[in-house]
């Protein structure tokens, strides 16, 4: 992860790459660059997401075992899919 001045030497040598590519190429549209706003002159911040929350016993138990052929049907119109009964059945015979 970037950290906020290296993001913003890198926004500077975009617009400095910008700039002498538009003086290169007069009558072009100009490129716009999103995260660096002209008009402020500086970098905008990105939003920081939340930090993840810990998986419940339940879970983990789940995405441990739901790959597995005995938790999986096996025919019929749900081939393939999560068998959640046989799951939460070994799930509460696990010793924990």
């Amino acid at each position: 992860m970037p950290t906020k001045r290296e993001r913003e030497y890198y926004s500077m040598g975009f617009q400095d790459g910008l700039r002498s590519a538009q003086q290169a190429l007069p009558g072009q549209v100009p490129i716009t660059y999103t995260e660096y706003n002209p008009s402020r002159g500086q970098v905008s911040q990105r939003r920081t997401t939340a930090p993840k929350r810990k998986l419940s016993a339940w879970q983990k138990f789940v995405k441990a075992n739901s790959k597995k052929p005995r938790f999986r049907y096996k025919s019929g119109a749900k081939k393939g899919r999560v068998n959640l009964k046989a799951l939460g059945v070994a799930y509460r015979k696990k010793r924990r």
